[in-house]
């Protein structure tokens, strides 16, 4: 039987923070990200200033363009490491 660990919160960051602070690290304008994923520049702003939600089919997308698995998007703040266990 698996080991599990219980996630816990470990910052408050809303999903499009963290949209935004992972494309900044990668260097990317919302122009660079808007070309490699299909989404529309506007849509990434909007997702960005949490007007939009992300959704599944989009935090995939973004995901791949910004090299990071999608539960990072979705859930962004949870930290699930080792430390963590209850």
């Amino acid at each position: 039987m698996s080991e599990y660990r219980k996630a816990k919160k470990g910052i408050e960051v809303s999903v499009g923070e963290s949209v935004r602070i992972l494309r900044e690290l990668q260097e990317m304008s919302q122009n660079d990200l808007a070309a490699a994923t299909g989404i529309a520049q506007s849509t990434l702003s909007a997702i960005e200033n949490d007007r939009v939600r992300l959704g599944v089919e989009r935090a995939k997308v973004l995901a791949r363009a910004l090299r990071c698995h999608p539960a990072v998007l979705v859930f962004p703040g949870w930290d699930v490491g080792k430390d963590s266990a209850a």
